[in-house]
């Protein structure tokens, strides 16, 4: 039986999808973009008010779950035996992924260009190496488990490969410059991220709940307060 944390990357998945296809329409009701130019980059959907607001807000909000997924994903990679390097490479790359999407949402385009592409690099390119290291470190451990039917791996790589293709496309097409067709691109990149950040509620079909730890320090780190002269005085008489 699923547990309910297998929920978290399916929910995810559909805040995504929702929250940059609601701007899209947003934008194009408000003729913020004009589709008969051909089809605008996300990012130049979300760069103008009011849209760009709700656009920070939902980015924000899809970063702090893709954060968590990517925390609960490192868990469960060290309770299966992953080593401790591998596993926070995987960890960076999927926090880099989460922060560089709060960053495009709340550094717009047409505000801050440079900080935007940057944190654009994060979210798009960091985050297609979260799930490449992921798939590798699948192949490598022979003995990893594989939650799911035994087609979920295959698909990962198809999915993977898909957006190899179409980030590599993006670029070039960008540079070309043939910028219709380099946002096609882009919004396709978009949704397979999307997609596989939905494959994690399979390998979290076995996660019942979640517990937080705190671990105390060592007892001869803590040395308590000095009695104050008063209470001594007290004890005296």
């Amino acid at each position: 039986m699923w547990g309910y944390l297998s929920l978290l990357p399916v929910f995810l998945a559909f805040w995504a999808v929702a929250s940059i296809w609601t701007v899209f329409a947003i934008a194009v009701a408000n003729r913020a973009v004009n589709l008969t130019e051909g089809i605008p980059y996300i990012s130049l959907c979300g760069s103008y008010p009011p849209q760009s607001c709700i656009f920070s807000q939902l980015l924000n909000m899809g970063a702090a779950m893709a954060a968590w997924v990517c925390i609960l994903r490192y868990h469960q990679l060290r309770d299966w035996g992953v080593r401790r390097w591998p596993n926070q490479l995987i960890l960076w790359s999927g926090l880099l992924c989460a922060l560089g999407t709060s960053v495009v949402g709340n550094f717009q385009q047409k505000n801050q260009r440079v900080t935007h592409l940057t944190g654009a690099f994060f979210a798009f390119f960091v985050g297609h190496l979260y799930f490449w290291l992921q798939l590798l470190l699948s192949w490598r451990m022979k003995g990893l488990p594989q939650p799911g039917p035994p087609w979920i791996r295959p698909l990962r790589l198809v999915l993977c490969s898909l957006c190899t293709i179409l980030m590599v496309a993006m670029v070039v097409l960008y540079t070309w410059p043939l910028r219709s067709a380099s946002a096609a691109c882009e919004w396709a990149v978009a949704m397979l991220l999307f997609t596989l950040f939905g494959l994690l509620a399979v390998d979290f079909s076995s996660l019942n709940s979640c517990t937080l730890c705190l671990q105390p320090g060592p007892a001869s780190t803590f040395s308590p307060p000095p009695a104050s002269p008063i209470s001594l005085q007290a004890q005296a008489l």
